[in-house]
C-alpha cells in the first residue's frame, strides 16, 4: 500500500508538468500571445507610450524570451526545488535552494499577487460548494432509499423522471431562467439577481434585528438570501446520478445474505434498511465523492459568471478572456 501511495505521488510531478506545458504554451501561441489584453488595451497610447508599456511587459515577464525558456523560468519559480529569482524575476543561477518558497508571480491584467486574487476568491468558492455539496448529497441519499424501498412503484418511476429530466437541462438555461423569474421587477423579484451581499450590508448588524426603521435581516441573512438561487442550480444537476446510484446500492445490499439473515432473526425492515443496508450502501457514495473536490477549488465557471460571483471559477474565466498566463498556470 505504502509503495503504491508513492508511485502515485511521484507520478503527479510529471502529470502537472504536462498540463502546465499544454496549458502554457496554448495560450503563447494563441491569437495576441500573452497580454493580448493589455495590448489591445493601449491601442489608443502614443507610439513611445506604446513602445514604453510593451518594454515592460518584457522584462517584467520576459515575453520576448523564447517560449521554452519563459517556461523553464515560471517552473522555476513555482516550484520548491531550484534557483532563487532575482528582480524582475529573472533567475539567479549562483543561488541554488533546495527548498524555497513557491512565488505564483504578478496578475498581467489585474496588477496584483496571484495569490492576494485566489485568498479572496477560495472562501467564496469553497462556501458556494460547502452549501451545495451537503444539500446535494442528503436529497439525492433520501431519494435513493424511497425509490429502492417502493421499487417499480410510482414514487420510484416518479422521482426517477423527474431528477433525469432536471440532469438534461443545462445550467445555463436553467440560472437564466432563475434570474428572468424569479429575480426579475417584471415578476417576482424574491431573490436578488447576483452579487453575495447588499450595496450597504457592510454597515447593518451580523443577525437579523428589529429597530425604528422596521426589520433588517442583517449580514448573515443577506448573504443567505443571495445564495439561494447559485445553490440551486449548482445542486439540481447532480440529483439524477447520485439518487440512482444510491438506488441500486440499497437494492443490491438488500438481496446480500446479511440483509435475509436479520429478516429471519425477526428484525424489523426500518432497522434492516437503516442500521445495516444503509451503512453499506454509502459506499459507492463516498467513492464518488472524490469528484467534488476539483469542484471546491476550480469554482463552477457557469454559475459564477451568471450570478456574478467572484469566486475561482469567475477568476479563472477572467484569466482566460484576458491572455492572463500567471493566474491560469496559477
Amino acid at each position: 500500500m505504502l509503495s503504491y501511495i508513492v508511485r502515485r505521488l511521484l507520478l503527479m510531478v510529471p502529470t502537472l508538468i504536462g498540463v502546465t506545458a499544454v496549458v502554457f504554451f496554448i495560450m503563447a501561441l494563441s491569437p495576441g500571445g500573452v497580454g493580448g489584453s493589455e495590448a489591445v488595451a493601449g491601442g489608443e497610447l502614443e507610439g513611445r507610450s506604446e513602445q514604453a508599456q510593451q518594454r515592460y511587459l518584457n522584462e517584467r515577464y520576459g515575453l520576448d524570451q523564447p517560449l521554452v525558456v519563459q517556461y523553464g523560468r515560471w517552473l522555476n519559480r513555482v516550484s520548491p526545488i531550484g534557483f532563487e529569482s532575482g528582480s524582475a524575476g529573472k533567475v539567479e543561477w549562483n543561488q541554488p535552494r533546495l527548498l524555497k518558497w513557491p512565488d505564483l508571480g504578478e496578475s498581467l491584467s489585474k496588477r496584483r499577487p496571484v495569490i492576494d486574487l485566489y485568498r479572496e476568491a477560495l472562501p467564496i468558492t469553497l462556501l458556494l460548494n460547502v452549501l451545495t455539496s451537503p444539500l446535494t448529497f442528503l436529497l439525492s441519499i433520501f431519494a435513493g432509499i424511497q425509490m429502492a424501498r417502493r421499487r417499480g412503484g410510482p414514487v420510484d418511476i416518479g422521482l426517477g423522471t423527474t431528477f433525469l429530466g432536471l440532469w438534461s437541462l443545462p445550467q445555463i438555461w436553467i440560472g437564466v431562467l432563475l434570474i428572468g423569474y424569479l429575480a426579475s421587477s417584471q415578476y417576482l423579484q424574491w431573490f436578488p439577481t447576483g452579487g453575495l451581499s447588499s450595496t450597504r450590508a457592510g454597515e447593518w448588524p451580523f443577525l437579523p434585528s428589529w429597530s425604528d426603521d422596521g426589520f433588517n435581516r442583517g449580514w448573515l441573512l443577506d448573504r443567505a438570501w443571495h445564495l439561494v438561487l447559485p445553490v440551486i442550480c449548482l445542486a439540481y444537476a447532480d440529483f439524477a446520478f447520485l439518487s440512482k446510484l444510491m438506488r441500486a446500492s440499497v437494492l443490491e445490499n438488500l438481496s446480500a445474505d446479511f440483509v435475509r439473515t436479520a429478516k429471519a432473526k425477526g428484525l424489523r425492515a426500518k432497522v434492516v434498511l437503516y442500521q445495516h443496508v444503509f451503512r453499506n450502501s454509502l459506499l459507492p457514495l463516498i467513492t464518488v465523492s472524490a469528484g467534488v473536490i476539483p469542484a471546491l477549488i476550480g469554482g463552477s465557471v457557469i454559475i459564477e459568471q451568471i450570478f456574478s460571483i467572484p469566486g475561482m471559477g469567475k477568476l479563472t474565466l477572467d484569466g482566460i478572456f484576458a491572455r492572463d498566463r500567471e493566474l491560469v498556470l496559477a
